[in-house]
């Protein structure tokens, strides 16, 4: 029996927990009631700082459980679980030992959704491809008139409230986090991997937990297709052993036999002379010019490179064409926001982890001042430092990881003091001050902080819309 068959039994005959009341489960609670169902929602929160959203559920005859000890005697048949919420916490395995299902919203979606599902997770990079993949499609939807996109998950708003208006003939494009996939038991029928590196490791038990998560995106069925980093190792190690179509992608050209190990359905994308360019181990096709692509960065060709195997068969190289040559990027990622006095100020307030740091440096012509630190995800710093050495002209460290960080330079073989100036500043506003009155005419001034954004704000759009407030006040 699917979920959807258990879920209608339960609902006709039990009753639903959701856990947590936030914004990808606010949709759920109102699709459950509309199908009949009892529900309980719970909450650390209070009721006050859930307003106006706890009124509104205890109108519709929610009932609400709230406060400390919120996951207490979950005595309910379903349990939904927020993405955040670790699944094995004691009162959590208690119910589900005395037979409760745990699921979630995004399982839920997986199961009801007509549309095609292209799912990408990765540790990097997976927010452009996923807004990459989405345009090509609509793009080419656009085109033939057939159809619609719809993009959700990790970004945008749940999709859950809309599957009723899906159709055969429409796609999904989700991304999915380590936090999403798990718990996941459906996969989609066609997946990217962009890259694994560590990450999240203040949630996940350790890196072979959080590798497993995301390999819950292509373990289960429909899926189809994967599409891996040929240059990660961990990402490139599950492509070669997935039963599945496989294609890896490279920023150089790949030595095809030693990637696909003998793979009968593995393909490879790599860039040569200048072009992105396919090849199935017999034939290679050119796809479209690097320099077509607006975006910049090594980093951003890979991207491109991963959402054009996702989306082959179902998008034109004409189209990928257009998207290149007019997509600018998503707000908060090399984000250009003006240029004063002679410098030129970047929100890249996404780059939550040292490998998207890297690779913003890596994007800019020069060298930045550069602003660094955050929240505390337990991961380490030694590559941040090496990049930071290589790569910036000044670094401006603020945040709870600040003297973390500040220990990874020290230790850094690489790191001259002289050449690298090290400011601290533990007032966010304070540090993006510092960074202007270090710059002088020509240069860059960037936020990427290498880490999350919880010590100080309640998301990385909070933070960067708050940088961008910042520099548009000076």
């Amino acid at each position: 029996m699917g979920l959807c068959e258990l879920l209608d039994e339960k609902i006709k005959n039990g009753r639903v927990t959701v856990l947590g009341i936030g914004v990808s489960n606010r949709p759920l609670i109102k699709y459950l009631l509309d199908r009949g169902a009892r529900v309980t929602a719970r909450d650390k929160k209070s009721f006050e700082m859930l307003m106006p959203h706890s009124k509104e559920l205890e109108e519709k005859g929610v009932e609400l459980i709230l406060g400390d000890a919120y996951l207490e005697d979950i005595t309910e048949d379903v349990i939904f679980r927020a993405p955040g919420i670790r699944p094995d916490l004691p009162q959590i395995k208690k119910a589900c030992n005395k037979g409760a299902l745990l699921t979630s919203e995004m399982e839920l979606f997986f199961e009801l959704t007509p549309a095609t599902v292209l799912a990408v997770t990765g540790s990097d990079g997976k927010t452009t491809t996923t807004t990459l993949t989405y345009k090509m499609l609509e793009a080419e939807l656009a085109k033939n008139g057939k159809g619609r996109v719809w993009v959700g998950g990790n970004i945008g708003t749940p999709l859950l409230q809309y599957v009723d208006d899906m159709t055969e003939n429409d796609f999904a494009v989700v991304e999915l986090s380590s936090f999403q996939l798990h718990t996941m038991r459906r996969s989609p029928k066609r997946a990217i991997i962009t890259n694994i590196t560590p990450n999240h490791l203040d949630w996940h038990t350790g890196m072979d937990e959080y590798t497993e998560a995301k390999c819950n995106i292509c373990k289960h069925k429909p899926i189809e297709h994967l599409t891996v980093n040929a240059e990660n190792e961990l990402s490139a190690m599950i492509g070669s052993k997935a039963e599945i179509g496989v294609t890896f992608f490279s920023s150089v050209e790949t030595d095809f036999l030693s990637v696909t190990k003998g793979k009968d359905n593995a393909c490879a994308i790599f860039e040569k002379d200048g072009y992105i360019t396919f090849s199935d181990g017999k034939t290679k096709e050119k796809i479209i010019k690097t320099d077509e692509i607006k975006l910049p960065g090594r980093h951003n060709v890979e991207n491109y490179m991963a959402a054009i195997s996702i989306t082959r068969g179902l998008v034109s190289n004409e189209t990928v064409a257009e998207v290149a040559r007019t997509f600018g990027g998503v707000a908060h990622r090399l984000e250009f926001v003006r240029e004063l006095d002679g410098v030129k100020y970047y929100n890249s307030s996404i780059d939550s982890s040292p490998s998207r740091t890297a690779a913003a440096l890596s994007a800019l012509a020069q060298k930045p001042i550069i602003i660094c630190g955050g929240y505390d995800k337990n991961i380490p710093f030694e590559p941040l430092a090496t990049a930071l050495c290589d790569r910036a002209k000044k670094v401006v460290l603020t945040g709870a990881t600040a003297p973390k960080i500040m220990a990874a330079l020290l230790a850094c073989p690489s790191f001259e003091a002289e050449k690298l100036p090290v400011i601290e500043k533990k007032d966010f506003e304070e540090a993006v001050k510092a960074a202007r009155s270090e710059a002088e005419n020509g240069d860059i001034v960037l936020l990427s902080p290498a880490c999350a954004s919880f010590d100080a704000f309640v998301n990385f759009e909070e933070r960067g819309n708050r940088f961008k407030c910042i520099v548009n006040d000076f």
